[in-house]
């Protein structure tokens, strides 16, 4: 009866325990975690009232993580837990700071939430520009110098950045006048679909990450049909990438996100053997021994017509693709001020790229696709 009377004591001390656990604001409950199938970069966990979302690497060859508390207003907060910023949401004032970072609010239709950005002449989205045009989004600057007065001025709720090291003297002192900054690192991801992903990081901001992961669905479904179709292709087309920039020709490395397009498009990237980050730098005659009957050459830098690519140089006439006149650049396609479409709505689309390649490679699997970012070059 003694020990009977013990063990009812122990299972009802740790009963009350259990119930001092589940109502203690100073520890942590379980979280949700928001599925990530192809980014690396970056995690999501939901709790009641508040997530955290880990950016694990910031920029290349860091080697610390970096932590964000995304709290609704009069959440519960648990005290251990930590965290390197800390953001209220949904956001209503955003500032953001590369043209990346545009389509994604877009698509999530929060795009009257950015008050601000740097170098507003390089947005190309007509949407935005509507709003630019009509003073709603005020120019910051430079990306490297960002005109901290103005940025002050907007008190914006939160501002996404990114960075190329550690070393951020403008962003550090943004942080110290309360105004909270975080780091947006779709741009190191090497997967064309996992950069797309970076869409359920914007959408925590806002609380929409449920949104985020529809848009994305579609556009992973999008792309994996594109891939699959591509592998109905009777041939593999050999393919070259990039442009001379003074005595170097850089074309993209073999493990790039743009080689994996041209992989993907069931197309054989010359260099795809090789590995690393950056671009190759190679010498022309280089380029020319290896790459000279490639049957497609593609990203030819800022040229748009051939009179353009051979007034660079003569020495260009001599590849195959260049007598078949099959050339094909991202900078024809620009915004109403400039700005190169590609660089600003590719990264989010993916499942465009592809099927823009698709269609040069093997343009009898897309007869009537209407290119969104690549064309051929003018006369």
């Amino acid at each position: 009866m003694k020990y009977f009377v013990s063990l009812l004591s122990l299972l009802f001390l740790f009963s009350c325990k259990n119930e001092e656990q589940r109502t203690s604001p100073g520890l942590i409950s379980e979280g949700k975690s928001i599925e990530i199938k192809y980014a690396k970069g970056f995690s999501i966990e939901e709790f009641s009232g508040y997530s955290i979302v880990k950016v694990h690497k910031p920029w290349p060859n860091s080697d610390l993580g970096l932590t964000y508390l995304l709290a609704k207003k009069d959440a519960e907060i648990p005290e251990k837990l930590h965290y390197d910023q800390k953001v209220e949401v949904p956001v209503e004032k955003i500032v953001v700071t590369s043209t990346t970072h545009i389509p994604a609010l877009e698509a999530l239709q929060v795009e009257d939430k950015l008050t601000g950005f740097p170098g507003l002449g390089y947005i190309s989205s007509e949407n935005t520009r509507k709003l630019i045009n009509s003073g709603k989004i005020k120019e910051l600057g430079k990306n490297e110098n960002i005109n901290t007065e103005v940025l002050i001025d907007l008190q914006p709720d939160v501002v996404i950045g990114f960075a190329i090291d550690g070393n951020n003297k403008t962003f550090e002192n943004i942080q110290k006048t309360g105004i909270p900054v975080v780091f947006n690192a779709d741009w190191v991801e090497e997967d064309p679909l996992g950069k797309a992903e970076w869409i359920k990081f914007i959408g925590a901001f806002f609380n929409k990450t449920n949104q985020a992961t529809a848009i994305f669905k579609q556009i992973e479904s999008d792309y994996l049909e594109a891939r699959e179709l591509a592998k109905t292709a009777k041939n593999q087309p050999d393919v070259i990438s990039g442009s001379m920039y003074k005595d170097q020709w850089y074309m993209p490395y073999g493990n790039s996100w743009q080689a994996r397009f041209i992989a993907n498009a069931n197309a054989n990237y010359l260099y795809k053997e090789t590995d690393g980050s950056g671009s190759l730098a190679l010498s022309f005659e280089n380029v020319l021994e290896k790459a000279q009957n490639a049957d497609f050459w593609i990203s030819t830098g800022q040229f748009t017509s051939y009179t353009q690519l051979l007034n660079e140089s003569r020495h260009y006439e001599q590849f195959k693709a260049v007598k078949e006149k099959k050339v094909y650049s991202v900078s024809l396609e620009k915004g109403g001020t400039g700005g190169v479409l590609y660089f600003e709505l590719g990264p989010q689309r993916p499942d465009l790229i592809l099927k823009d390649l698709i269609s040069i490679f093997h343009p009898d699997l897309l007869p009537n696709y209407k290119r969104a970012f690549f064309k051929a070059l003018k006369e």
